[in-house]
This record gives structure tokens, C-alpha cells and sequence, in this order.
């Protein structure tokens, strides 16, 4: 994604997610360490609640249980759950998705010149 110094937080955010491919998803957390805001799970959680009318695929970040996220109004569920299973992604009984199965894994960039990877933790959090 190349240097995050001159973006806010937000963008960082907004960035992250639109890399989420079609039928899989990333938790709050994960998209927090990928985009630079460790720790920023509620932030990442701000984030997509602003981003208004921003062609952001909001609805492919769930919680760490696999679950969607309560929100106040209840139709907000209802269409991340619709816009996920028009993706593939199932759910279970309890209304959770298999994060083994449908958890993004993007893969680690190296640095062409040096030939080391830039989030070298990034691997083990997926």
C-alpha cells in the first residue's frame, strides 16, 4: 500500500478494506494492524460508520467471534448479512461465519530493493 505517513487514519482504514476481496471477510482488529492503527478495532469500527456514501465494502469486516456486530438499527445487520451471503459467506446455527474458512489473508508485500517484508507481524495475525 505503500507509506501511510501523509494519511489519516481513516483513509488508512478505507484503504485496508477496499482490499478485502469478494466472499471473504477481516475482523475490526485485523484491519486496525494492517492499516497502522494498532489497538483501533473501535476506531476501524468509527471509521466504516462515517464513511457514508464512500464505495467502502463495509459489510466484509466482522467481529473476532465470526459474528456481526450489533448496531442500533437492526436493518444494518440484516443488510451485512444479505451482502455476505450474496458473496458466498455462510453463517452457522449461531450466526456466526467460520473465520478459517472466509478470513482474508492478504498476502505479506516485500520491499523490492531489500527483499525483507514491511509488516513482518502481519503474517501471524490472519
Amino acid at each position: 500500500m505503500g507509506s501511510t505517513g501523509s494519511l489519516s487514519a481513516y483513509e488508512r482504514i478505507y484503504r485496508t478494506v477496499l482490499r478485502i476481496p469478494r466472499g471473504r471477510v477481516a475482523t475490526y482488529g485485523q484491519i486496525a494492524e494492517l492499516a497502522g492503527v494498532p489497538g483501533g478495532g473501535r476506531q476501524v469500527g468509527y471509521a466504516l460508520a462515517a464513511s457514508g456514501d464512500a464505495p467502502v465494502p463495509w459489510h466484509r469486516v466482522v467481529n473476532a467471534r465470526g459474528e456481526i456486530s450489533p448496531r442500533a438499527e437492526r436493518c444494518f445487520e440484516v443488510l451485512q448479512r444479505q451482502l455476505l451471503a450474496r458473496e458466498g459467506v455462510r453463517f452457522d446455527a449461531d450466526d456466526r461465519l467460520s473465520l478459517a474458512r472466509f478470513r482474508w489473508r492478504p498476502r505479506v508485500r516485500t520491499s523490492r530493493s531489500s527483499g525483507k517484508t514491511p509488516h513482518s507481524r502481519a503474517r501471524g495475525t490472519h
